[in-house]
């Protein structure tokens, strides 16, 4: 690889880590091509973008993005490849999913929001992230159940109750 590619490397990899808050960091250097290959087409299926490149682009490509990936240099070292993804959790999953029959690839770490997790023992935590429309579903359902609670009480017997009351008031007064 001579230097004007190693520089179009650097660039593909810094628009990348510039576009996307996560990418994970894994090892799969011992898959055999057939299985590195349906490894990809379930991270394609999901709209996971997997690739491989070496550990000195990769951290001059992040050097470039911005200072707030240091976290994240001790852990190129060996065979590296990356998946980028628009949701946090993604990746986890088809980690998990295809490590289900595999025992590769290796999570080495992965950079969510600002923030570096370490090691293999980390999928799990990482697949139980929620989406950002997840929480903001879990939000609206939050601040909906108290009005689903007095509506559901007005239209109980103690709702009808009241609903009398009012209509009587409201008769008095006219």
């Amino acid at each position: 690889m001579d230097k004007a590619q190693k520089n179009q490397e650097i660039a593909e990899l810094k628009d990348k880590f510039s576009q996307t808050n996560f990418f994970y960091i894994c090892d799969a250097s011992s898959l055999t091509v057939e299985k590195i290959n349906a490894f990809r087409r379930l991270c394609f299926s999901k709209g996971v973008e997997y690739r491989v490149a070496k550990n000195t682009l990769i951290q001059k490509a992040l050097e470039q993005v911005g200072p707030g990936y240091t976290s994240v240099f001790p852990l190129l070292h060996g065979v590296t490849g990356v998946m980028f993804s628009a949701e946090g959790s993604v990746p986890a999953k088809i980690l998990k999913e295809f490590r289900v029959k595999n025992d590769k690839p290796i999570l080495k770490g992965a950079f969510i929001d600002g923030d570096t997790f370490v090691g293999d023992n980390q999928i799990a935590v990482l697949a139980a992230l929620k989406s950002k429309n997840e929480l903001i579903g879990d939000i609206i359902a939050l601040l909906q159940s108290p009005a689903k609670n007095v509506i559901s009480a007005l239209q109980s017997n103690a709702g009808n109750k009241i609903a009398g009351l009012v209509k009587a008031l409201e008769d008095r007064a006219a």
